[in-house]
């Protein structure tokens, strides 16, 4: 730590002069100790490697082991058909992820181009890359600060750092103030200087003590490097999945060799059997179809004003139950605004400014005159609090530059830290003003008279009471107070002693980074959703809880809690109080990483919003890191799971909408996918134990599996959104994703569509005894066209078809349509039905298993109707 240290404490350890700087000598020596002043790049993914990832799943390895030994065993066809699939699979995924993890790139391209340096006693401009520990670093107004710096000259030095820290003031630097508290935050460290920070206004000195990834910036690079690819909930549900699938593949493979050996079928033809009923068992189109509804779900976000980077950040934002933001640029504006001003005894709204009013004109003229800032509509220049000041004289016909042309500045007395005022002198026609403006404190014992209603009256001890209690009650507010005063000189004779005695109390104003005006009701949604809204930030704990309060995040001042409170917890005992927490103040980012990791290991899916690069490592470390687009450093962006392109609080409450339907839907398609299968499986399984011919042919459960449901199963991953999707609760990302009647579902539809197939192949069987192709047809098309109807039925667990409306997803009717044609092509073109071994039907043959086919749609319709009658019963 350097700011709890002398000046000659760093010069004698450092081994440096402020004179003179370093020799060149020395330079060089510690370049080859401390390497240059740059942030390490993460090592890129290649695209072979990102597609290598995408096959690393349970799910594509029983199917890549299913295609070999089809392979082998002849049966070409299968094999062709689950690589296609996983093909397609690898390659969306690999095209959605190749620009991810940009975020220590980012972080490098911060760094300042050029740095004023000290050495051999001349001042010289260096790229700032090759600034080394204890070089003599100078800083003037609009400069980066190059690396991180022990201040050792300062001249009214004020330092941007909103972007590190979260302050969205710059900061008054002081390089005699010594902090002897180890756990200072970054932001009260006023002797120091951060690498990538902006000097705003004033001048300084400084000792270069850290460079590259040993600054602040650094750690958070090296914090980002160490976070690690979490698995988001629904990949690890469909892992479980894929181990269950294999797992019962296994068992039904052992029985199979059971029934071979008691049956005493030839063991070869069992063997191909098993083969048939693990493609039936595992839904070959799932990992496609889960990430084309994925990647689909992106294309709508990105009309929404949300850019998803991760494709499973779509459906993780459908369990966010926690949203962690930022206060400054993402639940406020980052932009200073004079809110409320006091004159003539009396608090007032800004917009009731009235220039007709003497007091309320004197007051903007001091606070316009007495200002080294510009402003316009396209461009402003100097400190913020200044220019919001400027700001609302403009906004009130009273330009800087025309007011200054008019009223001729002739003598000024700067700002400084110790005095908090700044003093200028003007001209107005014969006789010249001073107006002073600053801290009320300060300026309230140098005025000995105050301006009511167009009177000079003595300044009483009741009325500087009176103007105190104002000025509190506008802090508690959370709003930042300025005094103005003044008083006339009746000629240019100046004595700089006496400007600032004597003068006339005008008012006070107070101003605020206001809240942004849709964020209010965003987080109301927040709640009636069960979204729970938190505030993490590098501000101070008054003005946070203050907007925190006005927004709704919180109530009371217990709900609040500084940064160093969090360092005096053990992880314990943070969980155990956690809960309780909704503002964090004065946070650092390593404050930020420890509240997210607690609020996770809580079992809370926790999104976390930010802007600045001491957002970065809680963005990364969050199930969904949310950057501003706009306002956003790249490295948030880099570091993010969704970039916002209008910085709009509320798109975050419209994309996690947009992800809990996303995820409805793809739990309707998996749904789907397996009642099929668990048809396809009970149809072959149950007829094998009865002793029959197999009803179907491998290459028919492929068909259909890949073909015929994959289409349904799409257009269901795009069903139209549910209206009350945000009056329910956040799913609990531990249940499975048969949670909800979906597995009782799975197993009663699996059951009714392999029933309705052995029927069709039973039936089959008897009529057409001579030809068992036949019968496999009639089993096969029953399958299929059964399968196609029964998505009908997945729209909605509760709702009749007709009350969602049979014709909301064009898709899907398409699909449906298409799947039949596809269904009598394979079966009446001569060239196909040889490959899938497959009869021509006739008429009657298709009446029958139309009928057959519509059962499950019809079945589930009455169902639902109950269903309904006893939810209104209730």
């Amino acid at each position: 730590m350097w700011f709890n240290k002398t000046s000659e404490q760093i010069f004698e350890k450092l081994n440096t002069n402020l004179e003179t700087g370093l020799t060149l000598k020395e330079v060089e020596n510690r370049r080859e100790k401390y390497g240059y002043n740059t942030l390490k790049s993460a090592e890129k993914k290649s695209i072979i490697k990102l597609f290598i990832e995408q096959l690393n799943d349970i799910l594509i390895y029983i199917l890549l082991g299913a295609a070999i030994v089809s392979g082998l065993l002849g049966e070409i066809s299968d094999a062709i058909i689950i690589g296609i699939v996983l093909i397609l699979n690898a390659v969306i995924g690999v095209i959605q992820e190749f620009k991810a993890e940009k975020a220590l790139d980012a972080l490098k391209q911060l760094s300042t181009p050029k740095a004023l340096v000290k050495r051999d006693g001349k001042i010289i401009e260096i790229p700032s890359e090759e600034v080394v520990p204890g070089d003599i670093v100078l800083i003037d107004a609009g400069r980066y600060i190059p690396c991180d710096l022990r201040l050792v000259e300062t001249a009214n030095l004020k330092i941007e750092e909103s972007a590190l820290t979260g302050e969205s003031v710059p900061i008054e630097k002081n390089s005699d103030l010594i902090t002897q508290d180890k756990k200072t935050a970054l932001g009260d460290q006023k002797n120091m200087a951060f690498m990538s920070t902006l000097s705003t206004y004033g001048r300084g000195i400084g000792i270069a003590v850290a460079t590259g990834m040993d600054t602040e910036i650094g750690k958070i690079a090296s914090m980002l490097e160490k976070e690690g690819k979490e698995l988001t909930p629904l990949q690890k549900k469909l892992n479980e999945l894929g181990k269950l699938l294999g797992i019962a593949t296994l068992i039904i493979c052992a029985l199979m060799f059971l029934v071979a050996l008691i049956q005493k079928r030839n063991l070869l033809e069992m063997f191909l059997t098993s083969i048939s009923l693990a493609v039936a068992a595992i839904p070959e189109g799932l990992p496609a179809i889960v990430t084309i509804v994925l990647a689909m779900g992106v294309q709508k976000m990105i009309k929404e004003n949300a850019i998803i980077r991760k494709l499973p950040a779509v459906e993780t934002l459908g369990a966010v139950n926690i949203i962690c933001s930022d206060k400054t640029g993402t639940l406020t504006q980052n932009k200073m605004t004079v809110t409320r001003f006091l004159v003539n005894n009396k608090l007032q709204d800004i917009d009731k400014i009235n220039l007709q009013d003497s007091a309320h004109k004197l007051l903007l003229e001091n606070i316009v005159l007495c200002n080294d800032s510009t402003y316009s509509k396209d461009n402003s220049t100097g400190d913020p609090t200044e220019i919001a000041l400027v700001e609302v004289g403009f906004n009130n016909a009273l330009d800087k530059s025309e007011l200054e042309n008019a009223h001729k500045r002739i003598f000024e007395i700067p700002f400084e830290s110790d005095r908090k005022l700044m003093t200028t002198v003007n001209k107005y026609d014969s006789k010249y003003y001073v107006m002073t403006k600053g801290a009320t404190d300060n300026l309230i014992n140098i005025c000995s008279n105050i301006y009511i209603d167009g009177k000079i009256v003595p300044f009483t001890k009741e009325i500087k009471e009176n103007i105190l209690k104002y000025a509190s009650s506008m802090s508690e507010d959370a709003l930042r107070v300025l005094g103005s005063a003044f008083k006339t000189l009746d000629s240019d004779k100046i004595h700089k002693d006496s400007l600032e005695k004597d003068l006339t109390f005008i008012g006070l104003v107070g101003m605020i980074d206001p809240p942004r005006e849709s964020v209010k009701k965003s987080i109301e949604q927040c709640k009636q959703s069960s979204i729970k809204p938190i505030m993490i930030t590098g501000d101070h704990k008054i003005t946070a809880l203050a907007i925190a309060k006005n927004l709704g995040i919180a109530e009371d001042e217990s709900e609040a809690i500084f940064g160093y409170e969090i360092d005096e917890m053990s992880d314990e005992e943070l969980s155990n109080k956690i809960d309780t927490l909704k503002v964090f103040a004065r946070v650092s980012p390593e404050h930020k990483v420890k509240i997210v990791k607690a609020l996770k290991k809580k079992g809370n899916i926790v999104s976390m919003t930010g802007d600045g690069v001491n957002d970065a490592p809680s963005l990364k470390a969050a199930d969904i890191g949310v950057a501003m687009g706009i306002t956003g450093t790249d490295v948030a962006k880099g570091a993010s799971d969704m970039v916002l392109t209008d910085d709009n609080f509320s798109t975050i409450v419209s994309a996690i909408e947009e992800g809990r339907n996303i995820f409805n839907n793809i739990k309707k398609s998996i749904v789907f996918l397996l009642s099929c299968n668990m048809g396809e499986l009970l149809a072959l399984f149950i007829g094998i134990l009865l002793g029959w011919p197999a009803p179907l042919r491998p290459i028919h459960l492929l068909w259909v599996n890949l073909i015929t449901d994959s289409l349904p199963a799409l257009s269901l991953g795009i069903d139209p959104g549910d209206p009350d999707v945000m009056k329910e609760k956040p799913r609990n990302p531990k249940e499975n994703l048969f949670a909800g009647n979906s597995g009782i579902s799975i197993i009663l539809n699996g059951l009714l569509i392999g029933a309705l197939t052995l029927i069709a192949f039973e039936t089959a069987r008897i009529r057409y005894s001579d030809s068992i192709i036949h019968a496999q047809t009639m089993a096969f098309v029953v399958l299929s066209i059964s399968q196609l109807f029964h998505s009908l039925n997945m729209r909605n667990t509760t709702k009749s078809i007709f009350q969602v409306g049979l014709f909301t997803n064009k898709y899907l009717i398409a699909s449906i349509l298409f799947g039949i044609f596809l269904q009598n092509v394979v079966v009446t073109v001569p060239f196909l039905s040889s490959i899938f071994k497959a009869f021509d039907l006739t008429s009657n043959d298709w009446i029958f298993v139309a009928i057959l086919s519509i059962i499950p749609l019809i079945l589930n319709e009455i169902v639902k109707f109950f269903l309904r009658l006893k939810n209104k019963n209730n």
